[in-house]
């Protein structure tokens, strides 16, 4: 059971375990906001609700640079798993401007590509073969990417992601 980690500005912060949510409402550090209805916590001195999202007491300022790390997975999942050139099911990436050519594995040279675009690319360009891409490549934006562990989300979570959105 993981549990979603408020900021006092109600931004999301992070996701973590319920025994790490339980201790930091145990301390004072943060209260419940949305707990599990049928699942209490069982205690040596009493029970206790368990939480399924949380918002700390005091605000945790987070340095503005929070970068995404670039993954094949991470790629897949910005362009929904469709190929960027032809729209079908990716299941591949590929770099827009080729490796051997100076591409780098960068968020804006990485999209999502099926298998038979990405063998008749080859080590082209996109300009080369006369394509287009569907969309231009961008880092990901938005509280499910800044905050690791919330693309597996509680139906609760949802609210709290999308005020941050």
């Amino acid at each position: 059971m993981r549990t979603l980690v408020l900021n006092a500005g109600y931004e999301p912060l992070a996701v973590v375990s319920f025994r790490r949510a339980l201790l930091l409402v145990l301390n004072d550090k943060a209260t419940i906001v949305e707990h599990v209805v049928h699942d209490p916590v069982l205690g040596i001195d009493g029970t206790y609700e368990r939480p399924a999202v949380i918002v700390l007491t005091r605000y945790v300022r987070i340095p503005n640079a929070r970068r995404v790390p670039v993954t094949r997975r991470g790629v897949l999942r910005r362009d929904a798993h469709r190929c960027a050139y032809c729209g079908k099911a990716a299941s591949t990436i590929d770099h827009v401007m080729p490796r051997s050519r100076g591409g780098s594995n960068s968020w804006e040279n990485l999209v999502a590509c099926c298998l038979r675009c990405n063998n008749l690319k080859s080590d082209h360009t996109p300009q080369e073969m006369g394509w287009e891409l569907q969309w231009l490549p961008k880092p990901p934006r938005g509280p499910q990417w800044a905050v690791r562990g919330a693309e597996r989300s509680d139906p609760r979570w949802e609210p709290y992601l999308s005020l941050a959105a």
